[in-house]
């Protein structure tokens, strides 16, 4: 075989780096048979050429063979030259954690980490050293005085775990302490709440006590002024407007320029007899002959003598007013009843004298008489009979105002 045929044979064969899988051209050192069959049995002794070459455990599929049909015949040394290659990768992969062949790259790669693992574990030896030379190194120290200074901290141990049950026997306490505070905290929170109501309920009770301090202090003013106030006098306004007598506003009697309407006379009659018939029950008056009986714009004078008669205080006007004397026949009844009220007035107190005096059915002042009867008389001087009337009527009321001031 040329040296040209076996050169392309050496080509063909191709180791691939167990690393990053590149295909490998190895050294021409590897090519000798003699230098692998050396450097096996210097590693691994000489049968494990043998072993390895009847074993067939190395990877085949590591590398690939490409040869021509004859190749074989030309060098049959091929097969054996790839199979001690390939034992002595396998006996470097089982002596190392990696993989072989490798390239050129990555055999660096694994130089520069194999050299860092062993300065570190070079440094690790000079620590171990250290501590072991320290550990060696006989020790200057008292006995004695350790033995004391242990006994000592056994002392110190001993206090301090009875200090630490000390500690949780009070911590202990803390706990209950605390859900004794947390029940008190509840407990003054529904108190004080109990207390904010109760503090509602006073302020709400206070209040209506000044209310109704301030009515009873009202109420007493009052009564302190209904008191002073005569019942005849608050009910009963004895007053004139202009020519006429007037109670409680309404005018009696009527002039031809001022035509008063009948009902406002009829109103102020049903005052004035009710005026009369109050003083008189004041007094216990019983009166003889005449009864006045107040029944508002309708009252009237009752004959006692002659039952069932009845003199009235109202008149409607009209033609047959004027020839109508019951009216004129009421009036001076009134008169005689306001008669006897004087009497029964005078008989208890002699001082008492009404400003006009009443004879019959005419009322007199110091000058004059004027008669109370419509019929055959002036407006004008009924309308002026009328208010002496009602003079003589707020002099009695006065006078019964004094001697029941309670009314």
């Amino acid at each position: 075989m040329s040296f040209r045929h076996k050169e392309s044979i050496h080509q063909s064969i191709h180791f691939v780096c167990q690393k990053c899988r590149l295909p490998l051209q190895l050294d021409s050192s590897l090519n000798d048979l003699a230098i692998l069959q050396e450097m096996l049995t210097e590693s691994i002794g000489g049968n494990s050429l043998k072993d390895s070459q009847t074993s067939g455990t190395f990877r085949e599929s590591e590398f690939a063979v490409v040869e021509d049909p004859g190749t074989e015949k030309a060098d049959g040394s091929l097969s054996h030259r790839v199979k001690t290659q390939a034992a002595l990768f396998d006996f470097l992969s089982g002596e190392t954690e990696f993989d072989h062949p490798l390239c050129e790259d990555c055999t660096d790669t694994l130089l520069q980490l194999l050299d860092e693992q062993l300065k570190a574990a070079q440094l690790d030896c000079k620590r171990y050293k250290a501590l072991l030379d320290e550990l060696e190194a006989p020790l200057d120290v008292d006995v004695a005085q350790l033995d004391g200074e242990i006994e000592q901290l056994e002392l110190d141990e001993r206090q301090l775990r009875a200090e630490l049950a000390s500690l949780a026997l009070a911590q202990q306490q803390i706990v209950v302490d605390k859900e004794a505070e947390h029940r008190l905290r509840i407990e003054e929170e529904r108190m004080l709440r109990e207390y904010a109501a109760l503090k509602r309920c006073m302020l709400r009770k206070e209040d209506e006590l000044r209310s109704t301090e301030n009515q009873s202090r009202c109420a007493v003013v009052q009564l302190d002024k209904l008191k002073k106030t005569n019942v005849f006098n608050a009910t009963f306004h004895i007053w004139h407007k202009d020519h006429f007598g007037t109670i409680n506003g309404f005018r009696l009697g009527r002039l031809a320029s001022v035509p008063v309407e009948w009902a406002e006379i009829n109103a102020a009659w049903g005052q004035a007899c009710l005026l009369l018939c109050s003083l008189a029950r004041k007094m216990g008056l019983q009166f003889t002959k005449y009864r006045p009986v107040p029944f508002g714009n309708f009252s009237y004078i009752e004959c006692l003598d002659e039952k069932g008669k009845q003199l009235p205080l109202y008149a409607t006007g009209g033609v047959r007013f004027f020839w109508d004397s019951k009216f004129d026949q009421g009036m001076t009844a009134f008169l005689e009843c306001l008669r006897q009220f004087k009497e029964a007035v005078e008989s208890g107190d002699t001082k008492f004298a009404l400003p006009y005096r009443v004879q019959k059915d005419r009322l007199e002042d110091s000058n004059n008489s004027y008669s109370i009867k419509i019929q055959l008389n002036s407006e004008e001087h009924w309308t002026k009979a009328l208010k002496f009337m009602l003079t003589n009527l707020k002099w009695g009321l006065a006078w019964v105002a004094s001697q029941f001031p309670d009314g």
